[in-house]
């Protein structure tokens, strides 16, 4: 009788779960099969294989800026970068700056000063 109940209580929590389902929107292509088909044959014949030993999927770029700019840019970024991965997220960082505009002004589309004039 036991084993009954206990068994009777597996399936109905299992069914429970059961009913879960998630929906999905239905998915609207933009492109017709034949652009689909014929993207895939450019690609084919492009000689390109992602998944090759060899890919090199930055063999063709190049840098608009010199590495002695990037230098300077991550020298002066890695005290922000540092901040915002820190163990607060950049909280303490955030609270330190000053704001962009003012709390107590609020201006008007034509540039007059409603509060705090």
């Amino acid at each position: 009788m036991n084993r009954t109940i206990a068994f009777a209580l597996l399936l109905a929590s299992a069914g429970a779960y059961a009913d879960d389902i998630t929906m999905e929107p239905p998915f609207t292509s933009t492109l017709s099969r034949a652009q689909v088909l014929q993207d895939l044959q450019q690609h084919r014949q492009s000689g390109v294989n992602p998944w090759a030993d060899d890919y090199n999927p930055v063999a063709g770029f190049r840098s608009a800026h010199t590495r002695e700019q990037v230098t300077q840019e991550y020298i002066r970024s890695r005290d922000v970068v540092g901040a915002f991965n820190g163990e607060d997220s950049g909280s303490a960082f955030l609270a330190r700056r000053e704001p962009a505009h003012p709390a107590d002004t609020q201006m008007a589309e034509d540039g007059t000063k409603l509060i705090g004039e």
